[in-house]
This record gives structure tokens, C-alpha cells and sequence, in this order.
């Protein structure tokens, strides 16, 4: 267990590859306005914006989006297991359960996510930014991310537990635990992130971190090879 507590702190360096994000273009006027009565399991929809609107217990399971926007949708208990996600943008969404296991996210922004428990384990993740809210739990255990920021975040516990981390980027980001367990980290940027307990102590490697938060870290890295410190 390793607790920090500092403010936030910006940090520079050249020591860790940067997240290559390419962020969704979109023209929120040029979309077709769509509604939650034409959505189904296993439909594709292309240039679409939903605003507002309720998906709970909707099944989406195995549909694709592409080009859309989501503003303001609830998407509490919606069943979205194997649903594919690109060039897309959430805002504001809403959603106690967040059932998205083994779903693809390529070029998405996430905006002020209000997500309880968020199940996207095995999911396959590349460009993507979330930016702002806060999380209870993101569970993206044997997950692929590539080039990913989470930025001005709060999140309960983040599960990367098996997960393939590639060029991730935490900013301004406020963590309760952060579990690693059998994770394969290069160049993940932890600089920008507080915490409370790590989990997994050996799934750091191929992370980077500063000066305070290895700190933090010497007591459990001491017990770990059966340093006694007097």
C-alpha cells in the first residue's frame, strides 16, 4: 500500500514517449439527429447525434458507431458487450453500471463521464482522451490501451490488472488505488497522478514516475526483496 497526498504537480521530461491522440473533427450541426428508439443490437450507425436521451437496459451488444456524438445520454445498465466505438465523442454521460466489456474505442473523446462502475475489461483501446469526471470504478483489466490520456479525473479505483498499456498519460488525475497486477506498462506517465494504495507492485515496470511517489513506494519495494529499514 503507498499513499499520496500532494497537490498536482506538472512535470516535464523527454524520458517517456507522449500519447499520439488524434481527437474526433466533428460538426455537431452536419450529423443526423438520431433518438434511442432507432438503436438496436448489431447495427452499424454512421454520422449520428443522440442528444440527451435514456439507453438503460437497451441491448447494444455487437452494434458500431462511427461519427457520432452522445450528449447528455444515460447509458446506465445499456448493453454494449462487443461494440465498437470510432471517431466518436461522449459528453456528459451518465451511467450507475457501464456494461462495455470486450468493446473497441478508436479516436474517441469521453468529456465529464459520470460512470459508477465501469466494466470494459478485454476491450481493445487506441486514441482516446478522457477528459474531466469522475469514475467509481474502471475496470479495464486484459485490455489493449495505445495512446491514451486521462486528464482532470477522479477515479475510485483503476483496474489495469493484465492489461497492455502503451503510451498513456495520466494529468491532473486524483486515484483511490491503482492495481497493476501481471500488467505490461511502456511508457505509462503517472507523474500527473495522486493515490492512495498500488496493488500489484511489480506491474509498475515500464512506468514512470517522480520523485515524491517513489517515496512512497520504497516501503513496499523494500519488503519486496527483504530490505530491513532501521
Amino acid at each position: 500500500m503507498a499513499t499520496a497526498r500532494r497537490p498536482t504537480k506538472k512535470t516535464t521530461g523527454d524520458e517517456v514517449e507522449a500519447p499520439r491522440v488524434d481527437d474526433p473533427d466533428l460538426d455537431a450541426e452536419s450529423l443526423v439527429v438520431g433518438s434511442a428508439e432507432d438503436l438496436g443490437s448489431r447495427e452499424s450507425h454512421d454520422g449520428v447525434r443522440f442528444d440527451g436521451g435514456d439507453l438503460t437496459d437497451y441491448d447494444l451488444e455487437g452494434s458500431s458507431f462511427r461519427e457520432c456524438i452522445f450528449d447528455g445520454v444515460s447509458l446506465g445498465g445499456a448493453r454494449l458487450r462487443g461494440s465498437r466505438f470510432a471517431e466518436s465523442r461522449f459528453v456528459d454521460s451518465f451511467a450507475p453500471e457501464l456494461k462495455a466489456a470486450r468493446t473497441t474505442w478508436r479516436a474517441v473523446r469521453l468529456d465529464r463521464p459520470r460512470w459508477g462502475s465501469a466494466e470494459l475489461f478485454d476491450s481493445e483501446i487506441e486514441s482516446l482522451r478522457l477528459s474531466g469526471g469522475k469514475i467509481d470504478y474502471l475496470n479495464l483489466r486484459s485490455s489493449t490501451l495505445t495512446d491514451v490520456v486521462i486528464e482532470g479525473c477522479s477515479i475510485g479505483e483503476l483496474d489495469l490488472g493484465g492489461a497492455v498499456a502503451t503510451r498513456v498519460s495520466l494529468v491532473d488525475c486524483r486515484l483511490g488505488s491503482l492495481d497493476v497486477t501481471g500488467a505490461r506498462l511502456a511508457s505509462v506517465d503517472l507523474r500527473g497522478a495522486t493515490f492512495d494504495r498500488v496493488d500489484g507492485l511489480e506491474g509498475l515496470s515500464g512506468a514512470v514516475i517522480d520523485e515524491f511517489q517513489l517515496g512512497l513506494l520504497a516501503p513496499l519495494l523494500a519488503a519486496r526483496i527483504g530490505l530491513i529499514v532501521r
